[in-house]
Order: structure tokens, then sequence, then C-alpha cells
């Protein structure tokens, strides 16, 4: 999925909808992350496959509960995936505190 989509279609809905429900930011097919023919297929487009790091930063930005990744044909991350919705769903991270100004 394209990242462009995600943010304007995906993460929009789910704030407005599901406002505090915590979501997870996953990264499917990262096996793919080191085959040649895809990296020469997305460098055409001028794309590339996003990162552990970039999304990790990602899905901070968009406030997920946390960036987990794995590939369904090998199986790598996926039990993991399912563990860390299983934990977002039975332990939601505390809401963040709003900073309050006192002025003395």
């Amino acid at each position: 999925m394209n990242v462009n989509y995600l943010l304007l279609t995906w993460v929009p809905e789910i704030t407005h909808h599901c406002q505090k429900t915590p979501f997870l930011l996953v990264g499917t097919q990262i096996d793919l992350r080191d085959d040649a023919a895809t990296n020469e297929k997305l460098a055409k487009n001028k794309q590339r496959p996003i990162s552990l790091e970039y999304g990790e930063k990602l899905a901070r930005e968009l406030r997920a509960v946390k960036y987990v990744e794995c590939s369904a044909l090998t199986q790598k991350g996926l039990k993991n995936v399912f563990d860390e919705a299983i934990l977002a769903a039975l332990e939601p991270p505390e809401p963040a505190k709003k900073k309050k100004c006192a002025i003395l």
C-alpha cells in the first residue's frame, strides 16, 4: 500500500470513526524488501521499500500503538503481529495527558 494512500484515506477514517481505538501500523511483504526485481520495479516509479526505522517513525507520527512487520509468505513476524494486536486491544496505551498552563 502506498504511504500517501495510508495517510489520506485510512488514518482519517480511523481517527474519525474509531477515535479511542488503538491501532497498529503493519508493514507487510517484508520478504520483498531484498528482492531485486521488486526493488527495480519500485525504482522505476521513484519508490523504494519502507525501512523499519521509517515505519517506526511513521507509527509515532500517526499515534499508532506500534509498527510491526511481517511476511505471510515466509511467516516471518506473523505471530508477532497478532501478539501485538492482542496486547494493544487488552492493554491499550494510556491517553496522552494534556499539559496545563499555570500562571502565578
